[in-house]
């Protein structure tokens, strides 16, 4: 999902190694990412607050600025950076004081990396996105503020919906059904932003112009919505997006009795959750939403990605087997020690019956290096974020809805396979109290509902497509029959 792509599940896991005083790494280093000819700006600002380091991450080209590190550990030569919404590994030498050398790792893949240090300002994303909305737009679109109801967050926003004649003199409710989105993992703006792709303001945009109120939010610590991201899960989040029904309930161009949730991939997860416990939602709309329990998506997850990317078969069903051992033992133990003892056998295990070839390919020599990233793997699935998420069961909140229900993915999808998590939400469903659901597989579509070429994470950016039109098509279609 992972990242620095957003998509549906993250690791929380970065590390890099240097050989000299924590001092000298402090400020900004730059580098690019090289991806099949695209080059991909990334930027880590690196601070120190008395003995303590602290770090913050940007990626430009996915509008992603100040994404906090959760915690920078120096250990002799060593310095560990954890950032609890993203998979990824960055580890480098630093060759001089300017400048280190090394890999970003990133799902079954890595690819080298330098970076300089500079004070420049991290590069502008060049690449086309013609479907991106510009003003002026055909209908009315306002910045909203509103808050959760302790008052302790506030969330900003776009509110979009049709333009009549009429519009300035309404004073009572007015006639627009309402969707509110429901952004992926991670943080995430209101648009939700990935490559220059802004997908929520072309859905939106669609909508809006089909007759729709359609209500976007920044996630909590991005944009302008406050809050600590960090230390929230995905329950938390759901709270958020009940603050926002209850903005749209109290507005006066919404029809209270129409509206519904649209999410993507954890959005899709976070809308079956909010949907279960209200009976004021209408309808949902699931896109590349989770089916199946989240050990075993992760592990799909990391098998489908590797061979999308070229890994051997064989070699990514290891590694898929190796994340659900590691996710399973972190999830049923509590005890540090015994987790830890009890992966490494389970590995083992893995590792003695396996292809040799495979095994020559994935395992580590470097000892202290698997043992430093098990200790951060389970340090991560202790976090807020992870530990909910990694005991969710969709079928447990999938069976209690009683509203009309669109749940749509791409047969390319390598991070939510369709297959496997449609077929998981038809049969939920069926046990539900909803009268009303359609299951739709959108054939040539990936995770970001793109019309792919190569169909792999990788080629995210590569396209200039942010949402597919049949995606957009179908999901309009869908509402204006079964809502408005």
């Amino acid at each position: 999902m992972n990242k620095l792509v957003k998509i549906f599940c993250s690791l929380p896991l970065l590390f890099f190694t240097y050989g000299a005083t924590a001092q000298t790494i402090t400020g900004a280093w730059q580098g690019e990412l090289d991806i099949q000819g695209k080059h991909i700006p990334v930027v880590f600002h690196i601070a120190k607050d008395g003995d303590k380091l602290s770090a913050s991450f940007d990626s430009p080209s996915q509008n992603v600025f100040n994404l906090k590190c959760s915690d920078v550990i120096q250990k002799k030569d060593s310095v560990t950076i954890l950032l609890a919404a993203v998979n990824i590994k960055y580890s480098g030498q630093l060759s001089t004081e300017k400048q280190f050398k090394g890999s970003w790792f990133q799902g079954p893949g890595s690819l080298p990396l330098i970076l300089n240090k500079t004070s420049e300002s991290a590069a502008v994303i060049t690449e086309k996105r013609p479907q991106t909305p510009v003003k002026p737009y055909p209908y009315q679109s306002e910045d909203i503020e509103f808050t959760n109801a302790d008052r302790s967050i506030r969330f900003a926003g776009t509110l979009t919906y049709p333009t009549t004649n009429s519009l300035p003199a309404i004073k009572t409710a007015s006639q627009y059904p309402a969707v509110m989105m429901i952004t992926g993992s991670g943080q995430q703006d209101r648009d939700e932003t990935l490559f220059g792709h802004k997908s929520f303001a072309v859905i939106a945009d669609y909508l809006t112009k089909m007759g729709f109120a359609v209500l976007r939010v920044d996630d909590r610590g991005i944009g302008k919505t406050t809050g600590n991201y960090q230390q929230a899960s995905s329950l938390d989040f759901a709270k958020d997006i009940e603050a926002g029904l209850d903005f749209l309930k109290n507005n006066v161009h919404i029809n209270q009795q129409k509206i519904g949730l649209l999410g993507h991939s954890e959005g899709g997860m976070i809308a079956q959750i909010v949907a279960s416990e209200r009976k004021d939602i209408k309808f949902i709309v699931m896109l590349a939403a989770p089916g199946i329990p989240t050990i075993n998506l992760m592990q799909q997850q990391t098998e489908a990605w590797g061979i999308a990317e070229g890994m051997p078969v064989q070699d990514a069903k290891l590694k898929g087997l190796l994340v659900s051992a590691v996710w399973t033992e972190g999830k049923k133990n509590n005890d540090r020690t015994t987790a830890l003892k009890n992966i490494k056998l389970k590995i083992d295990s893995m590792f003695k019956t396996a292809d040799p070839a495979t095994v020559s390919r994935l395992r580590s020599t470097d000892t202290t290096a698997v043992e430093g990233q098990l200790n951060a793997e389970l340090n991560a699935l202790n976090g807020p974020w992870l530990k909910y998420f990694i005991n969710y069961d969709p079928q447990l909140y999938l069976q209690k809805l009683d509203c009309k229900i669109l749940a749509i993915n791409g047969s390319k999808d390598v991070q939510v396979n369709a297959a496997a998590n449609l077929k998981r939400i038809k049969s939920a469903l069926g046990k539900s109290k909803s009268r009303q659901y359609d299951i739709v597989e959108l054939p040539g579509l990936n995770h970001l509902f793109q019309t792919c070429v190569k169909c792999t994470p990788s080629e995210y950016h590569e396209l200039e497509e942010s949402f597919s039109p049949v995606a957009l098509q179908t999901i309009g279609n869908w509402l204006v029959k079964n809502v408005k």
